[in-house]
């Protein structure tokens, strides 16, 4: 009878689980402990999607330390009122995805996180921009500075809309910078938060461009 394959992570146990993202099998240790830490693990992993339902159905708060922006409230109208542009920015977080495949759940934080560290200078009358260090992020940065000006000239063309303050914009970024963290896991290499906003949108237009319906709590 021939030997059962031992994993190549461990070197130690049996190999029992097939690894899309190793294209060979590995322990289901290793499996469960370097999801989305070591592996980049494909959003159609079986395991993967397993593992993100059991998250899903128990939350994690946030610690209060690990808070974006602790010190900053608004008001809670705000959300939907500006539902609009705060679908639009998830909308822009996922066209950006379909051209960089790399594009991971800390990027989208990085990137949301150095534009509001942008706009809250702005509100003080200082402008001070900073872009996240990283290619990816980098460029998720710019992706989204882009829709907010757009956003801001279709504001002007339509003056039966209030227009965007600066002040709104911040406040939407912390918001979807917090919510993002919410439906995270925090390992350095999940999509879990994008895999949410993908879900949002239908399938089959291939994120075709339409009214954005991201569902906000």
């Amino acid at each position: 009878m021939a030997e059962r394959a031992i994993c190549p992570i461990c070197n130690k146990r049996r190999a029992e689980r097939f690894c899309p993202a190793k294209g060979e099998k590995i322990c289901a240790v290793d499996c469960g402990t370097e999801r989305e830490v070591t592996i980049d693990c494909p959003s159609d992993c079986a395991y993967l999607l397993a593992a993100h339902r059991w998250e899903e159905s128990h939350p994690k708060p946030v610690p209060e330390s690990e808070l974006p922006f602790p010190d900053i409230s608004f008001p809670a109208d705000l959300i939907h009122t500006r539902q609009a542009a705060l679908s639009g920015l998830g909308y822009t977080v996922l066209t950006y995805a379909l051209e960089q495949r790399s594009l991971a759940d800390a990027d989208v934080f990085a990137a949301v996180q150095a534009m509001a560290e942008t706009y809250r200078t702005l509100i003080s009358g200082i402008y001070y921009e900073k872009p996240p260090q990283g290619a990816v992020a980098a460029g998720l940065y710019v992706a989204i500075a882009k829709f907010i000006e757009d956003e801001k000239k279709r504001e002007v063309e339509r003056p039966e809309f209030s227009a965007l303050k600066n002040s709104e914009i911040f406040h939407l970024l912390v918001f979807f910078l917090r919510f993002g963290r919410m439906r995270s896991n925090g390992r350095p290499r999940t999509r879990a938060f994008i895999e949410f906003l993908r879900a949002q949108f239908p399938r089959e237009t291939g994120l075709a461009k339409e009214e954005p319906r991201i569902i906000m709590p």
